[in-house]
C-alpha cells in the first residue's frame, strides 16, 4: 500500500460551516493523517496522507463538504516535503496564515 501525500486548497463557502470538522472526520474515517486549517483569505487548506487508492474519495469529500458549505474551486497536489501533521492523528489548525 504505497502512501502519498498531498497538500489541498478549497475556496468558496468554505468557512464558518464546519468544513474543517467534516474534512477531519471524513480523514481519520479513511485512516488519514495531516491536519485542516482556515486560510487567511477565506480557502480551507490542508495536508493529508492517505494510500494512494483513497485519493479520488480524498477528492470527492473535498469537492461535496458538508450539507452548508459550496465550493467553488478545489486544488490539490503533491505535497513537498516536510510533511507536517503525517504521521500523526489527523487534526484541525485554528488558522494557517
Amino acid at each position: 500500500m504505497a502512501l502519498m501525500t498531498v497538500r489541498f486548497r478549497v475556496t468558496g463557502q468554505v468557512q464558518g460551516v464546519g468544513f474543517r470538522a467534516y474534512v477531519q472526520s471524513q480523514a481519520r474515517d479513511m485512516g488519514a493523517s495531516g491536519w485542516v486549517a482556515n486560510a487567511s483569505d477565506g480557502s480551507v487548506v490542508g495536508v493529508v496522507s492517505l494510500p494512494e487508492s483513497l485519493l479520488p474519495r480524498l477528492r470527492e469529500i473535498l469537492r461535496a463538504g458538508p450539507p452548508r458549505a459550496r465550493v467553488e474551486d478545489l486544488e490539490i497536489g503533491e505535497a513537498a516535503p516536510p510533511f507536517p501533521g503525517v504521521g500523526e492523528p489527523f487534526r484541525i489548525e485554528r488558522d494557517c496564515l
